[in-house]
């Protein structure tokens, strides 16, 4: 097994900060809690964090403060979005992915649907799926760009999925149109035949049967009156408070900052891609392709590219990828990786650095474009965690920091938020295994701009 090479550790900072004169401390950021938390719950997502980080950020740099505008530019499912909204705070954010970005809109618009509205849409699918099992064939085919390994639903599942989609499809309101939508991508793998373990696999694959038949109405209308008891529970939590106005950019950052005036924002709340190479483009293939968000690998490809650091499936072409600015220690840590395994070409050590050098030239690039659109005073709050390549630990936390110092920012503390985390998808065997003294953690790398 691959030995981790633990790099010296910089002075850890405590979890506890001082803010406006206030001495709070952040929740713990574990993007579980969401899974069922009112409103969050909607849709499953692999990364983040919990709805409860979010409000003690807020407690703590805004403190009650309005008007303010929060940031999220990797805003996910949109939890930094909805639940400073829900406070009173405008929002934007900007998410590439189609999918997510399709939730996060969706909790933003919420507070305007109309339960009547909505209960008559899922009475309606309820009485027009007593014939979806009859053997009549759906209105709609399955997408043809779409190819699985195996086929993704079973014959009996699949017309299902394809009638309730067609009445999806059909539906005048808009706003809830865009609920059902959000429901069947939240549940249809739940009755195909694969799983998330964390990344998409066969069921096969994972040990688990393939599932021959579901009642994905049934599915479906539960998940649609969970939706429809929080939109009630949001109203009870914004009574008395008028909730924040959201935009949702369903674009790169990068090419979208500039949406942004300059010293508009005064709290930023993020957690960017990690160095890990999850890959969130093609983890939600079926929801994508499925909602008909895109429909060629041709549309795929620009989420693939465009997203922050690129994936190391693209990175690793390239002959050679540099860094765009100065940092001795990641210049060091660089050079170790492109020597180890020579003999995997680009599937070693030289793949894994240039993915790295991507990752990190683009933290550069978001770093720059965040002190352009924070105001005077205002904060950012960047939750990262390390990473291990090819058994190299890599301090991303104090790297993003020091990146923020040459963007001349003030970084007022790397704070740790949790001292362990797993499911790291390219961790050495060894770490996952308990062998090594290197752990994964994760911090809140804290900037302001003078």
């Amino acid at each position: 097994m691959p030995t981790v090479e633990v790099m010296p550790k910089r002075p850890a900072f405590p979890i506890n900060l001082q803010a406006n004169g206030n001495e709070a401390a952040f929740k713990d950021p574990a993007f579980m809690e969401n899974r069922t938390a009112p409103v969050h719950r909607w849709v499953p997502w692999i990364a983040g964090f919990s709805g409860a980080f979010v409000d003690s950020v807020l407690a703590t740099y805004l403190d009650g403060r309005k008007p303010a505008l929060v940031l999220d530019p990797f805003a996910g499912v949109g939890t930094t979005l909805i639940q400073s909204a829900i406070r009173g705070y405008d929002v934007v954010g900007f998410e590439i992915n189609p999918y997510a970005a399709l939730a996060a809109e969706g909790k933003l618009k919420a507070l305007r649907v109309k339960t009547e509205t909505l209960d008559k849409a899922i009475e309606r699918m309820l009485l027009d799926a007593r014939s979806w099992r009859n053997g009549r064939s759906a209105g709609e085919m399955a997408p043809e760009g779409f190819q699985s390994r195996i086929p993704f639903f079973s014959p009996k599942v699949k017309n299902q999925a394809l009638h309730a989609l067609a009445f999806i499809s059909r539906l005048d309101d808009e706003r809830v149109r865009d609920l059902f939508r959000m429901a069947f991508g939240s549940v249809m793998v739940s009755f195909s035949n694969y799983t998330y373990e964390p990344s998409l696999s066969s069921r096969p694959g994972a040990g688990k049967p393939l599932i021959e038949d579901a009642d994905v109405v049934a599915t479906l209308a539960e998940k649609l009156r969970q939706m429809r008891a929080d939109i009630e529970w949001l109203r009870c939590e914004a009574s008395g408070r008028k909730p924040g106005r959201g935009q949702i950019y369903n674009e790169n950052f990068f090419s979208g900052e500039k949406r942004l005036e300059n010293g508009s924002v005064n709290l930023m709340v993020t957690s960017p891609p990690y160095l890990n190479n999850y890959h969130y483009a093609r983890n939600t293939r079926p929801q994508l392709y499925w909602l008909r968000l895109i429909s060629s690998p041709e549309g795929q490809r620009p989420l693939e590219e465009g997203n922050f650091g690129t994936f190391w499936q693209i990175a690793r072409e390239k002959d050679h990828v540099s860094l765009r600015f100065e940092h001795r220690e990641l210049e060091q840590i660089l050079a170790r990786l492109r020597k180890l395994n020579p003999e995997k070409g680009q599937y070693g050590g030289r793949g894994w650095a240039n993915y790295a050098a991507s990752y990190f030239n683009d933290c550069d690039r978001f770093l720059a474009a965040l002190k352009r659109v924070l105001r005077r005073g205002g904060t950012g709050v960047i939750v990262v965690g390390n990473s291990i390549l090819q058994g190299v630990n890599i301090p991303v936390q104090d790297i993003i920091g020091d990146i923020g110092k040459m963007r001349g920012l003030l970084v007022e503390g790397i704070y740790r938020l949790r001292n362990k985390r797993v499911g790291d998808s390219i961790t050495a065997s060894s770490v996952r295994m308990g062998a090594s003294k290197a752990t994964l953690d994760e911090s809140a790398v804290v900037v302001r701009k003078r």
